[in-house]
């Protein structure tokens, strides 16, 4: 009998499975889909992932750091595209050491489960779908395999996670009005058809494209636009309809995608959703990754967080579950709530400040403050991607931030020496206290 169950073999639970049978634990995971390493199926919600340093943290803990960075393509900042075509790349971090990453979801989960089998101790069951799980028996019901005991469960069963409802607790669901649509533009002979170290933006007011690199020269396009109104996806019915919107709004892209009209309705219409549950834990049975805290994709923290997750639970194992379950619970709730905030707060940034002159400004007097602060001034980006200082830090270090560029903003010229001593008076010491700076 193995020391715990894990439902869900995503990059999460195939993480899980893996820290914790390096630390001598036997561990049988249940998923529900096939074996995508034999059988050609989607890889998840979204094609790419933007691996930073809180996912790439974890992925040193078992030493897999290198053989990921090794297949990413780095991305040093966004590329905006506005309607006339002109270009400006906004750099992520403080030099070109930091970057994000873009990798396959695909290729990492495969890798995560591939090397979670080599450890001898994980046992993956594939096309087992969670039931229900009795808590009283410590019992878990897959079909279509029936019972398993599971004296000590945990759900990465992503936002429509089966255990999650066996908890029975509560879970909120803010479902964004905005949709999306995946589309392929594909390598140029030669290369990448754009720069290939960007994540590329066209923003368009409450609408965006974005693109992300490839290792294969491709990129993955991402549409996010309003299910209703106009525009809208409820406007674009047929292929000629498709083919308007893109030529009015994104012209620069058209040409890079073959037969992109077509693409895009054949494509599957996404939905976006933030999912907020408590308790996470009831007993031995606990609730990790999205199956905890689903958040919308605009931070590119998803699964740098649900990896997270997995190196804070490792790190607090002491053999009491139950005990173990509900300390990590309480203390990760209030950073998953902080990031998911966060990750609409971008939403909102990337879709239309980007391209907003007074955005614009504010993020060079922020800049200006760097400069006069090096390594003590950490914008709320570079916390929440290039740091592990706890999000909910990130989020008041943000607050803290939009105060000091509100009021130098304010001024023709702005004030930098008040807002260096704003900033040592109320950024630092939070910052400081985290060892951050």
């Amino acid at each position: 009998m193995p020391d715990l169950v894990v439902v869900g073999a995503g990059p999460v639970g195939s993480l899980l499975a893996l820290m914790l049978a390096r630390q001598g634990h036997a561990v049988d995971v249940y998923e529900r889909r096939p074996d995508m390493r034999h059988v050609g199926i989607s890889a998840g919600r979204s094609i790419n992932l933007a691996v930073s340093t809180r996912g790439l943290h974890a992925l040193h803990e078992v030493g897999l750091d290198d053989d990921v960075l090794r297949e990413a393509v780095p991305m040093l900042g966004r590329m905006t595209h506005a309607l006339d075509g002109k270009l400006a790349l906004l750099a992520y971090g403080r030099s070109e050491r930091e970057f994000i990453n873009s990798m396959s979801r695909g290729e990492l989960n495969k890798l995560l489960m591939t090397r979670a089998e080599e450890t001898g101790r994980v046992r993956i069951h594939f096309g087992q779908r969670l039931v229900d799980y009795d808590f009283a028996r410590r019992v878990a019901r897959f079909d279509p395999l029936g019972e398993v005991p599971a004296e000590v469960i945990v759900g990465s069963d992503g936002s429509s996670s089966a255990l999650r409802a066996c908890l029975a607790g509560s879970a909120t669901q803010d479902v964004l009005s905005s949709g999306y649509k995946e589309l392929t533009m594909p390598p140029r002979e030669g290369g990448f058809a754009m720069h290939r170290n960007a994540l590329h933006i066209w923003p368009r007011g409450n609408f965006m494209l974005i693109a992300l690199p490839n290792s294969d020269g491709s990129f993955t396009c991402t549409l996010f636009l309003p299910f209703e109104g106009s525009p809208s996806f409820a406007e674009l019915v047929g292929e000629e309809d498709a083919a308007r919107f893109f030529e009015k709004w994104f012209p620069d892209a058209v040409p890079l995608i073959p037969g992109l009209a077509a693409q895009f309705m054949q494509a599957p219409l996404g939905r976006m959703a933030t999912i907020k549950a408590w308790p996470w834990s009831r007993g031995s049975a606990l609730l990790i990754g999205d199956a905890a805290h689903a958040i919308v994709p605009f931070f590119g923290q998803g699964m740098n967080a649900g990896f997270e997750d997995v190196a804070l639970l490792a790190g607090m194992l002491t053999g009491d579950w139950a005990r173990d379950f509900a300390r990590f619970a309480e203390s990760r709730k209030p950073d998953t709530d902080a990031i998911a905030d966060l990750a609409v707060e971008n939403f909102v940034e990337m879709r239309d400040k980007v391209a907003d002159p007074e955005f614009l400004r504010m993020r060079e007097i922020e800049h200006g403050l760097q400069q006069r602060m090096p390594g003590r001034y950490l914008t709320r980006y570079q916390l929440v991607t290039f740091t592990r200082v706890p999000y909910r830090i990130a989020l008041l270090a943000g607050e803290i931030q939009l105060r000091i560029l509100s009021e130098l903003a304010q001024q023709a010229q702005p004030d930098y020496e008040r807002g260096v001593h704003l900033a040592e008076q109320e950024l630092v010491p939070l910052l400081r206290s985290h060892g951050v700076v």
